[in-house]
This record gives C-alpha cells, structure tokens and sequence, in this order.
C-alpha cells in the first residue's frame, strides 16, 4: 500500500501537538520525581537481544497500523503480552502513538504489571518529556527514528534514555540513516524493512545494509518477517533479534504464531 510521502511528518507533528497537551496536565519536574523511583532495567533489554544461540524475538503489542489498519479487533494488551511471554518471547514492545496506531501509554504500564520481560515503548519519541514519560510507565527501552529526528535530538535523546537507565533502539531505513545512527551510543540498531514514508516493505533493507554495520553492535530487523522461510534467511545473514507485531497479531493466539514462526 502506497501512502503519502509526509505521513511521517503528519504522525510527528501530532506527537508533539499531544505531548505538549500532557505536559500541561502534569510538568517535567514533576514527572520527574515520579520517574526517579523507577528501578530500571535497560541492561535486561540489551542482554534479551544479544544470544547467538537463538532467534531473539521483540514481539509487538499493537491494535492497527495505518497501511494495514485494524490488525486486532479485540485488542487486550495484557492477554496479549502473556501470551509472548509463555510463547518465548525476548521481550514485548507496546505501541503508546494513539492517533495512528491505536495505542495508549495505559497499555504499556499495565503490560508491565503483567509480565517480567522486558519492555520496549513503541512511539515517535520526539521530546526528552516522553523519555522520561516511558521510564515512569515501566519501560526498560525507547525507539528512536533516525527518519523523525535531527542528529542533536538523536543525541539529546539517547542521553536522556541512558540517564534514567534504559536502553535506546535506534531504527533506520537507509545507507544515510545508518551513518547517523553510527555515531550513537547505543549497541541496539533496528533495520526497518518498511519505509515509514511510503510503507513499502522489503526484506533485501536488512541484508543490503547489514555490511555496513559493526560487528560490536546488535542489529534487529523489523517488519516484513512473515514466515519461517523469513527468520531463516536473516539467521543465515548473521541476524539473530527480530522485531515481530502484524504477523503474531493477525492471529487468533499471538502467542502460539510466535512459537510456529520460530520454531
């Protein structure tokens, strides 16, 4: 599905229009305070994706996605994040962008009441305000978007993220991107086979820029991954973390089309 070239930026812009609302209702001191009670357990994420010996898998909590739409009818995050976690899931990512996909910060603090894994907040992070936003509702890590941010908010970000002891993935789509993200800190690099502008999807993003990246960072293709034949082309590439959420919530027991994906 071909959608407009500035749907990345439409998704941005409400992000901030949204959380400039919420800090409103509560300040940056405030949550804060709130956020400095929070045990973090950012190393858990990074350790959950790094084994050789195993396909790794961030399964994803997420009711719709704008080209696909509705992907969960009856959506309950929590139903859903037991069931990764009894299906061997790494750790669970929990969609929190509420104008596009449906999501909802309550989704991801009620996920992490439910489960020990750790815990991914999927959303455009744009503002050092929802970094420690996340860290208040339990994440352990936080996407960054190579694609929605300059390099001096990449960096601001990621340091934010590591202050309060979470993890940083950070995605990207091309040679250019990848650069970018290169020069982070953070070992995590999330290869997005779906191009966020147009949302066409293919597997070859991860392969073809797979040489580029150093041996010492730990890559994690997402989207795309559809089938077993799928998972084990990337494993025969070197490629051992996977980002997985239409495939698993498409079903009927997301749990159970984990296990049959990655067995």
């Amino acid at each position: 599905m071909t959608t407009t070239p500035d749907l990345l930026g439409a998704i941005v812009a409400a992000t901030q229009k949204i959380t400039a609302v919420r800090r409103e209702r509560e300040s940056l001191s405030s949550l804060e305070r709130r956020a400095a009670t929070a045990a973090p357990r950012g190393e858990m994420f990074l350790a959950a994706l790094s084994s050789t010996g195993r396909a790794n898998v961030i399964a994803e909590c997420k009711r719709r996605s704008p080209s696909r739409g509705v992907l969960a009818v009856n959506y309950d995050p929590v139903a859903i994040a037991r069931q990764y976690e009894a299906g061997g899931a790494a750790a669970i990512s929990v969609l929190t962008e509420p104008t596009f996909f449906d999501g909802a910060l309550e989704h991801l603090s009620a996920v992490r009441q439910a489960v020990t894994l750790p815990l991914l907040r999927k959303d455009f992070i744009v503002d050092e305000y929802q970094v420690v936003e996340s860290r208040t509702l339990g994440a352990d890590a936080i996407l960054l978007i190579v694609a929605a941010l300059d390099d001096a908010r990449l960096a601001d970000l990621e340091a934010c993220a590591r202050a309060y002891g979470m993890d940083v993935l950070v995605e990207v789509h091309d040679a250019l991107e990848l650069d970018r993200a290169l020069k982070l800190a953070t070992p995590l690099i999330g290869i997005n086979n779906r191009n966020l502008r147009t949302f066409n999807v293919s597997l070859h993003t991860t392969i073809e820029l797979l040489p580029r990246i150093p041996a010492d960072r730990v890559v994690v293709t997402e989207s795309g991954i559809l089938a077993q034949r799928d998972v084990a082309q990337m494993r025969r590439h070197g490629v051992h973390a996977f980002l997985v959420g239409e495939a698993f919530m498409r079903a009927p027991d997301p749990g159970a089309a984990l296990t049959a994906l990655f067995s």
